[in-house]
């Protein structure tokens, strides 16, 4: 490796996973990131919605099957975070789309945002890879606001494909994808 080569690596930031206890200890930084990512279009959530998703932040990092990516600097700051969680035996809005019976082999990724001076870098891509490792489920759900065509093309380009489309809280209309795990049918 040459040393701009070297140099650029160490300039990566760096992504760390958490289960739900280490990701309410580091609740400022995805709230951090999940602002200035959500308070842009086509999102633009204000301060209360942003307040309403971390008023529940605590709620889903208490599930077992909760897991987490948060991407730093060397210098520590956040720049891009992914979570999720199985879905279990929970009810929701993916009840049309995930069999009673395969919600436990079902992992939603409830959020995956970088922060605008770190995009276009494959961080996101990195975030939702190293996300994917720490869960066995044979199949992943998100859903995605339609207007958001760049990340819509990236989930696309990583291999989901939409299985509906739909205004899920009675606003925007959400595309709802799927991506079959590569790891599905192996062995347990």
């Amino acid at each position: 490796m040459t040393h701009s080569a070297s140099r650029a690596a160490a300039d990566l930031p760096a992504v760390e996973t958490m289960n739900g206890p280490a990701a309410v200890r580091a609740v400022g930084a995805f709230r951090l990131v999940y602002a200035e990512a959500f308070t842009e279009p086509p999102y633009s959530e204000k301060e209360a919605d942003v307040a309403l998703t971390f008023d529940r932040f605590r709620a889903e990092a208490a599930h077992p099957a909760f897991r987490a990516a948060l991407a730093r600097t060397a210098t520590g700051e956040p720049v891009g975070m992914a979570l999720g969680t199985t879905l279990g035996r929970r009810s929701g809005w993916w009840d049309p789309y995930v069999a009673p019976s395969d919600r436990h082999r079902t992992f939603c990724l409830l959020e995956l945002a970088v922060r605008a001076a770190h995009r276009r870098q494959g961080l996101a891509r990195r975030l939702h890879d190293t996300l994917l490792r720490t869960t066995d489920a044979d199949r992943l759900l998100l859903t995605v606001h339609h207007a958001a065509a760049p990340a819509r093309t990236a989930y696309h380009s990583w291999g989901y494909r939409t299985v509906a489309e739909t205004e899920l809280w009675g606003d925007d209309v959400h595309a709802v994808m799927l991506f079959d795990h590569p790891a599905a049918g192996r062995d347990r």
